[in-house]
């Protein structure tokens, strides 16, 4: 008897594509892989309702769900509308209380707002805004996988990540992230999978450690 395939999605960070899992293997005799896109949002839409429109679009039932950065944060509010048989995040937050000082400062002077929705569209920009001047390295690979810029997109994005305020997350979340991340530093980071040497891009180049470990993590109980 063929055993049923486990649906597994995948959501990807902030304005990026869904070819930032290009490497990304799971043995095909257990898992059937599903890439997600990030749509444009309506006006003024709030992440709940952006979340519940987005998971009309998913076509399983009690699906894994795997999201990247502030994919992550999305991932953790489809849940709250599907029913999901693992959650996992990536290089991401749990909470608002795991975001970086420099966030929450941008956030409680609303800088974000400082910046014209034309000029958000620019990929330097949005990215020194939301998470501080020192991206270059990062910033060129990014280029590579970036496919959303839609200055709405990209204005709503910001905001929503900054002023992301959720308390209290899954107690069954499995979190996995890099020592290495410089955009949600390891130090305000609690009860996660610590990747040694992961940056916040670890999804792209520690591809082999996510290959050799997701599908253990995914059956476990």
């Amino acid at each position: 008897m063929n055993q049923e395939l486990i649906p597994v999605y995948f959501m990807p960070g902030m304005a990026a594509s869904p070819k930032i899992f290009e490497h990304i293997k799971l043995p095909e005799n257990r898992f059937e892989i599903h890439k997600l896109e990030w749509i444009i949002p309506l006006e003024n839409e709030s992440l709940n309702d952006y979340a519940w429109r987005f998971s009309k679009g998913i076509e399983h039932n009690n699906i894994v769900l795997l999201g990247v950065s502030f994919g992550g944060v999305l991932a953790q509010e489809i849940s709250k509308h599907i029913k999901v048989k693992k959650l996992i995040i990536v290089s991401s937050v749990k909470s608002m209380h795991e975001l970086p000082k420099r966030m929450l400062i941008t956030k409680a002077t609303k800088a974000y707002k400082l910046i014209p929705t034309q000029l958000a569209s620019h990929i330097d920009i949005f990215y020194k805004l939301a998470f501080g001047g020192n991206v270059t390295k990062r910033l060129e690979l990014y280029k590579k996988y970036l496919s959303v810029n839609n200055s709405t997109y990209l204005s709503w994005a910001i905001k929503n990540m900054l002023c992301w305020n959720q308390e209290n997350h899954d107690p069954n979340i499995i979190h996995i992230h890099g020592d290495n991340d410089a955009v949600f530093p390891i130090k305000n980071i609690a009860n996660c999978i610590v990747v040694k040497g992961g940056t916040h891009i670890m999804i792209i180049n520690k591809y082999k450690w996510f290959n050799e470990n997701l599908p253990r993590l995914i059956l476990e109980s």
